[in-house]
């Protein structure tokens, strides 16, 4: 019987995502893991049979932490949507090359806005925005959707060093928008 492989693909993965977020996800290659991990790169290469295939692994990893980050409400907001939004701001300012590969890299789940919103990993944050505002599916996701992309501007524009980030300015204006995207389908329901 051979022996036991002492690398794992879990370990793989995870030094894999160490790697994307402190120096972003283009650096991942067999010799950076393989460095990381003090192995050879043929574990690395024994896992998996390309780099895209580990970029794609470490991808759901750093999507299912985004998703953790997200739900963890650090200072209670009016809503639970500012909330999210806020952490979807300060995931991008923590966490730069996490944020990039997960959002400007091109492996995003879907290719449309309809995919992104009615996917799978977004259920438990559209769930708790719906109970929250207590609006039918339906406006949960049209508030989603408005934040989101109000939200993904400023966090777009902060990861990539093109703004300071002032929270009581991104705080108002994402109320903002959160107000005016309730009225705006409670309005239209009427």
């Amino acid at each position: 019987m051979p022996p036991k492989a002492k690398i794992t693909r879990e370990m793989i993965v995870d030094a894999a995502f160490a790697i994307a977020r402190e120096a972003g996800a283009e650096t991942i290659n067999a010799r950076t893991v393989a460095e990381r991990l003090k192995c050879s790169t043929q574990p690395v290469m024994y896992h998996f049979a390309t780099i895209e295939e580990l970029k794609r692994a470490v991808y759901a990893k750093a999507d299912e932490f985004h998703t953790e980050y997200l739900m963890d409400m650090k200072k209670p907001q009016e809503g639970v949507m500012l909330g999210i939004g806020l952490n979807y701001i300060c995931f991008a300012i923590e966490e730069p090359h996490l944020f990039r590969f997960l959002f400007q890299s091109g492996l995003a789940v879907g290719g449309s806005l309809l995919e992104m919103i009615n996917s799978e990993e977004l259920i438990p944050v559209i769930s708790a925005m719906q109970e929250a505002m207590e609006l039918s599916m339906e406006q949960t996701r049209e508030v989603f959707v408005t934040i989101a992309m109000f939200a993904h501007g400023y966090a777009s524009i902060i990861a990539n060093n093109s703004l300071e980030y002032d929270e009581k300015v991104v705080s108002l204006h994402l109320e903002r928008a959160y107000r005016g995207a309730i009225m705006a389908v409670r309005e239209e329901a009427t």
